[in-house]
């Protein structure tokens, strides 16, 4: 079993679209996939449908764009395999897609204004199938170099960060209340990238909301990370999770699978989640399984 449990399509802020998606992930050897777009499960159904004729288990995710109330740090949180309805999670995430609506058309305008030379009908084209503009698809309308070249990191800077023309980020949502919508849809919580976001140090209060794991496995973490991530699974019984956090032609040169759920996580999941369990392994190899009941 090879699992990527991180990845992002043109339903939010990726480049492919779910069949092209799930073709990569075809070609590159991955048997479970999770589709974890930015506060939206659209398209989940879809994806599964697609991975059945492809032959890849198709597990429904989302990373939330969450943060701690009181300080405004990010903490985004991913849910998996929860109700496909998700009720709760589209209560909570979809006022987060009317306020970066919002933000970016304004945004749009704003470089207008500044004399930036943008066809709006082509961001409307780029972001047609998320119905939200993101950061990327303004970028891709601006300069022609990918994420990763300098010349794209420096006018993303200048427009995004500090003083930019459109330094104005959105409202994110309680990262508890992320964590109770995902369990209230019988879905599983796992804390995003900690290292990335250095977000270590509000895994004790997820924990008490429900938390059921850490992303261990990120390009961003580094060996340090991955010690205390394992610190802090051992301490609060968490399982581990992984993945690429795959954009395509809007992220790095990552790929899907190259980073893959911990291996010796056994994870085999089933399309409807309610028949979800966990238990103990055995040997107690592992803290936590997912079997299908």
């Amino acid at each position: 079993m090879k699992a990527d449990l991180h990845v992002h399509t043109d339903i939010s802020d990726g480049f492919y679209d779910l069949k092209g998606t799930i073709n990569i992930a075809k070609s590159n050897g991955v048997t479970h996939l999770a589709i974890t777009n930015h506060d939206t499960i659209k398209g989940l159904e879809e994806a599964i449908d697609e991975g059945d004729r492809q032959g890849i288990t198709i597990i429904p995710g989302i990373e939330i764009s969450a943060c701690d109330m009181q300080s405004g740090k990010k903490v985004h949180i991913l849910g998996y395999s929860f109700d496909l309805v998700g009720t709760n999670i589209k209560k909570l995430c979809d006022p987060i897609l009317e306020r970066r609506k919002a933000n970016s058309q304004w945004q749009v305008e704003s470089l207008i204004r500044e004399g930036f030379n943008i066809d709006i009908e082509k961001i409307h084209q780029r972001s047609k199938k998320s119905g939200v503009i993101y950061k990327q698809h303004i970028m891709a309308e601006l300069i022609h170099e990918n994420y990763n070249d300098e010349k794209y990191k420096s006018l993303y800077k200048q427009i995004f960060k500090g003083g930019g023309i459109c330094a104005r980020d959105i409202k994110y949502v309680d990262m508890i209340e992320s964590v109770k919508a995902i369990k209230a849809d019988n879905g599983l919580a796992i804390i995003a990238h900690p290292g990335q976001l250095d977000s270590y140090n509000f895994i004790e209060e997820l924990v008490v909301a429900g938390l059921d794991g850490i992303e261990l496995n990120h390009e961003s973490h580094s060996p340090e990370d991955h010690l205390k991530i394992i610190e802090y699974s051992n301490k609060y019984d968490l399982i581990l999770t992984g993945g690429s956090d795959f954009h395509g032609r809007y992220g790095t040169t990552i790929n899907i699978g190259d980073v893959e759920c911990p291996s010796e996580y056994n994870y085999i999941f089933k399309k409807t989640p309610k028949f979800f369990k966990t238990y103990k392994c055995v040997d107690n190899c592992i803290k936590k399984c997912i079997i299908i009941a």
